[in-house]
């Protein structure tokens, strides 16, 4: 039975149906009754406090606990919150019923005026290159937001705060269900297997999904993406897009967009170039944050933003919590925090960063990782590995070969004390789970500072 914040009218017809309670739903309830439609949330699960007085203020009516099933099925358009997959009982019905759907981010276009947007997607180096891209722009004193799957939902800031740009972190989940979005400027970084489980282990479904930032863009917009990346040229041959394309390369000089060549980027639109040493970039090490860089300044180019001003803001920049964060150095040991490392492939790029020899810890709840993956950088940079949840038998067996010394541990203390206890003086010890956290943590945030407090008490 759910339980419900007012008297529900179970055969009442809704303009619009909020399907999730979570930061997307809410922004996007919000902006709906701010535009004056009748707006209705529902959520199978026990809302948050603040979002349940954010829509008590705003005199949104909603259930939670469980769904009206009849409200849900009798609305005339649903926004569904990303987290919800297909195979979910109700959205079979709503999809049976052909009621309209759609996800936050198409709301917020619909309702975002003359604002532009520049839209980022790929599987790993979003959140950086989003807060990169929000930085140079701040930094540059453009009316700016940082929204998405990273800040606030873009709903919300449409809806309370507009402005005259939004930076918007997109996943594949919130691709799937819009119609007409487009941002101006969109980025696809790189395309690797993860999140397989909501495409029912088809990789030509996830790249399709992600090639979604492109469908709506026109010959005026821009499309910024990486050339060394297979699974994106090879999807390219098949496909037509109206954008023009702004490819970014480290194995290539390419004639508009950007390459690296002897430590020098090199950022081409016009007859302008930008050009920086790659040694000077302070918070972005390793060749996953050049490729970062590089979708970055293109797109602060697009924006026609002074190339004196992009290079102080790469240099200023500070990286993310949680994205190999530096924490400490405890007795010649530094401890990085990549807690954000949930796939391999953000493992990958964190352990060829490395530059010491490192004590790995990792482990948690396995998506199918193929540790295979990983094998030779970790023959190469890991001395010892330190696994933490509660079962991590593959990593075990697939590194038994490789790394002399492998610990199990039960918790984030015993996981510190253990890493610290076998890295010596010049090593580095570095959180990179490469799995999700939910068997010990909240979530990778909590494993994060978990991580980082327990250094602080060594």
């Amino acid at each position: 039975m759910a339980a419900k914040s007012q008297h529900i009218e179970p055969n009442k017809k809704y303009e619009v149906i909020i399907l999730g309670g979570g930061e997307s739903g809410v922004g996007a309830a919000v902006l709906a009754k701010i535009k004056g439609l009748d707006v209705f949330l529902t959520d199978a699960g026990q809302l948050a406090p603040l979002y349940e007085r954010e829509l008590e203020e705003h005199d949104i009516p909603f259930e939670q606990g469980g769904h009206t099933e009849n409200l849900v099925l009798n609305a005339s358009l649903i926004v569904k919150s990303p987290g919800i997959p297909e195979k979910n009982e109700l959205v079979k019905k709503i999809r049976a019923k052909n009621i309209q759907v759609i996800s936050e981010i198409e709301l917020a276009y619909r309702y975002k005026g003359d604002s532009k947007i520049v839209g980022i997607t790929g599987t790993n180096g979003k959140s950086t290159t989003t807060s990169l891209i929000y930085h140079i722009c701040k930094e540059a004193g453009l009316d700016v937001a940082l929204v998405g799957n990273i800040g606030i939902s873009i709903a919300r800031q449409v809806a309370l705060k507009p402005k005259a740009l939004y930076v918007a972190e997109i996943s594949s989940f919130q691709l799937d269900d819009i119609q007409h979005f487009r941002p101006d400027i969109a980025i696809l970084l790189n395309i690797t297997e993860d999140h397989l489980d909501r495409y029912e282990y088809d990789i030509q479904k996830y790249i399709q999904s992600k090639f979604k930032i492109v469908q709506n863009q026109k010959p005026g917009d821009y499309f910024i993406y990486n050339i060394d990346d297979p699974l994106i040229t090879g999807h390219l041959k098949n496909i037509s897009i109206s954008s023009n394309l702004l490819p970014f390369s480290m194995k290539q000089e390419v004639s508009k967009g950007a390459y690296i060549k002897n430590s020098e980027m090199l950022i081409k639109l016009q007859e302008e170039q930008v050009s920086m040493n790659i040694y000077d970039f302070v918070a972005l090490k390793g060749k996953h944050n050049q490729y970062n860089t590089m979708a970055a300044g293109i797109a602060a180019s697009v924006l026609d933003i002074r190339k004196e001003k992009i290079r102080s803001a790469v240099q200023t920049f500070e990286s993310l919590a949680h994205r190999m964060e530096f924490v400490a150095t405890i007795r010649g040991v530094d401890f990085i925090n990549d807690s954000k490392g949930t796939n391999l492939n953000s493992v990958w790029f964190a352990l060829e960063s490395m530059e010491k020899p490192t004590v790995l810890i990792m482990g948690g709840v396995d998506k199918g990782n193929d540790y295979t993956l990983i094998a030779d950088l970790v023959s190469e940079k890991v001395k010892a590995i330190v696994c933490i949840g509660l079962d991590n038998q593959k990593i075990a067996e697939a590194f038994k070969d490789i790394v002399p010394q492998i610990v199990q541990t039960a918790s984030m203390k015993d996981a510190v004390e253990q890493a610290y206890h076998l890295a010596e003086k010049g090593d580095a010890v570095l959180l990179s789970p490469g799995c999700s956290s939910f068997d010990l943590f909240k979530n990778y945030m909590d494993r994060g500072d978990q991580f980082k407090e327990n250094v602080k008490n060594l």
